[in-house]
């Protein structure tokens, strides 16, 4: 398993680059490329669906900060997995693209966040757009693909923290679903007939 994700990994890392993607991927992972993407939340569905509205945000920061906190704080600790970037015996062929940090490889909390948080968009949204799920989910992919991309995790570290988070946001829209569902006649998008 473990060679095989290496295997993945060097050709994701060291051989499907170029110039294009390069200079795109980095922004990917970049919190601060997708702030506008959390502040039209933040204002859109409360304003859009009031009390049920303000509900939704605090169950997505709660998404947010169980798989971040699990992540980070319970799982990695235990598995002390080196990252790619931190892998002296890497140090020669990785194609690293952002600073290294700190910390072990396994989970990725991106992984974990951005599922937990795209996932509880599909559970909760989908039914006032269809559009919204799979672009959730697509945005989630976008950002794990981006974190092996520029060297800073192995593909295994990804889909363990997409399994994760998407356990987490399964878990979180369901319940906010079956106790606040936001009302199945207002949709996002006008309708015609």
């Amino acid at each position: 398993m473990v060679s095989c994700d290496h295997t993945i990994w060097y050709y994701m890392n060291t051989q499907w680059h170029n110039t294009f993607l390069d200079a795109v991927i980095p922004w990917l992972r970049n919190p601060w490329f997708w702030a506008p993407l959390y502040l039209f939340l933040a204002i859109f569905i409360p304003a859009r669906f009031r009390k049920q509205g303000l509900i939704w945000c605090v169950l997505f920061l709660v998404s947010f900060a169980l798989s971040d906190q699990i992540s980070v704080n319970i799982i990695k600790p235990h598995f002390h997995r080196l990252r790619p970037c931190n892998n002296p015996s890497l140090a020669s062929i990785i194609h690293l693209l952002v600073e290294c940090g700190g910390g072990y490889s396994f989970p990725s909390a991106h992984a974990a966040n951005h599922f937990s948080m795209g996932v509880f968009i599909a559970v909760t949204l989908h039914k006032q757009a269809k559009w919204i799920a799979p672009v959730a989910i697509l945005w989630a992919l976008l950002v794990s693909f981006a974190q092996v991309y520029v060297g800073v995790h192995y593909p295994l570290d990804v889909t363990c923290g997409a399994l994760l988070g998407i356990a987490i946001g399964l878990c979180t829209g369901k319940f906010y679903n079956r106790y606040f569902s936001l009302n199945k006649n207002i949709a996002i998008t006008p309708e015609t007939h």
